[in-house]
C-alpha cells in the first residue's frame, strides 16, 4: 500500500520553502495541527512520555508503546505527514531495521533515529548526552536506510554529539549520515546562531533546526537564509498544560471569570469526528 504521507513529505521538501512542524505527543494534537494548516508534525518521545503516561523523556518508553501511539496518531490524519520519533531505535542497528518496517507499517511518513546511548534522553535536559561511536550510529543509519526497502519513508538522522564531544563532530556524523542516504539530518542542542549557519549550509540533503532551550531562537526569516528546510518548535503541550492549570485554577477557586477560553461542546465533538460518525451510523439504522 502506497504511503501518501510520505510521499506529500518528499513533495514538501522539494519546495523552496521553510516548514513549520509544531511537537505533539498525540492523536487529537495531531489533527489539531492538520486542521492548523500547518504542513506537518513531529510525534516526539517528549510529548508522548509526557501525555501518555506524565514520564519523562528519559528513556522510559518501550518501542511498542511508541509505536501504538505511532499507529493511532497516523490513523487521526490519514495521508498528512508525521514524523516519528524512533528514539535510537530501541537497540543495535537489527533493531533499526525492525523499528523502520514497523514505523512504516503504521503510516509514519518518516522516522527519527539518533545516536545516543541508551537510555536515552531529551537533548535539552542539562548537561550533556553521551553518544555511541560515530562508526556504530553511521551504521544504524545504514541499517535504517536499507530496511525500508519498498517501503516509502523517509530516515531523517539525528546527532545529540554536540553536547558530549562538540560541534565538529557533530558535523562530522551527519556528513556520514548523509552519505548513507539518510533523507533528513538533524544536529540536536546547536548553541550558537554560527552554528545553525554553518550546520545548514554544510549539507545537500534538508536539514533540520529545532528551537528549544539550548539553541538560540532564530526568526524564521533568518533561518530560511541559514538554509534550513524544516523548523520545530515544541509550544502545545507547555500551552496546554498551561491552560488545563489556569482552568483548574479557576475552578477551584469557584471564579469562573478566572479561567482562560475554551472551544465548545460542539466544536470539540466535531474535533473528533462525531458529525462524521452519525451520518456514517444513519446508514445501517434498522427499519422499524
Amino acid at each position: 500500500m502506497p504511503n501518501h504521507a510520505a510521499a506529500r513529505l518528499r513533495e514538501l521538501l522539494a519546495n523552496a520553502e521553510l516548514l513549520v512542524c509544531p511537537v505533539i505527543g498525540d492523536p487529537l494534537a495531531a489533527r489539531l495541527v492538520q486542521q492548523s494548516g500547518l504542513p506537518m508534525a513531529l510525534l516526539g518521545g517528549f510529548g508522548i512520555a509526557a501525555t501518555r503516561f506524565a514520564l519523562p523523556d528519559t528513556g522510559l518508553i518501550t518501542f511498542t508503546e511508541v509505536l501504538d501511539q505511532v499507529r493511532s496518531t497516523c490513523a487521526a490524519v490519514p495521508g498528512f505527514p508525521i514524523v516519528a520519533d524512533g528514539d535510537t531505535g530501541y537497540g543495535n542497528a537489527m533493531n533499526v531495521r525492525r523499528t523502520v518496517r514497523a514505523f512504516a507499517e503504521a503510516g509514519a511518513a518518516a522516522i527519527l533515529i539518533e545516536d545516543q546511548v541508551w537510555p536515552k534522553k531529551c537533548g535539552h535536559y542539562g548537561g550533556g548526552r553521551p553518544v555511541i561511536g560515530r562508526e556504530e550510529a553511521r551504521m544504524k543509519i545504514r541499517a535504517a536506510v536499507e530496511a525500508r526497502g519498498d517501503a516509502d519513508i523517509l530516515i531523517m538522522a539525528r546527532t545529540d554529539a554536540r553536547g558530549s564531544l562538540g560541534f565538529d563532530e557533530a558535523m562530522a556524523r551527519c556528513r556520514a549520515f548523509e552519505a548513507e542516504g539518510a533523507d533528513i539530518l538533524f544536529a540536536e542542542a546547536l548553541e550558537t546562531e554560527a552554528e545553525l549557519r554553518t550546520f545548514a549550509g554544510g549539507f545537500q540533503r534538508p536539514t533540520w533546526a529545532n528551537m528549544m532551550p539550548k539553541t538560540p531562537v532564530a526568526s524564521r526569516a533568518a533561518l530560511r537564509a541559514m538554509g534550513f528546510k524544516v523548523v520545530t518548535y515544541n509550544v502545545l503541550l507547555h500551552a496546554a498544560v498551561r491552560a488545563m492549570q489556569d482552568t483548574l485554577a479557576a475552578l477551584a477557586a469557584d471564579d469562573p471569570a478566572r479561567a482562560p477560553p475554551t472551544v465548545s461542546f460542539a466544536d470539540l465533538t466535531a474535533l473528533v469526528g462525531l458529525p462524521e460518525y452519525d451520518a456514517t451510523a444513519e446508514r445501517y439504522r434498522a427499519a422499524e
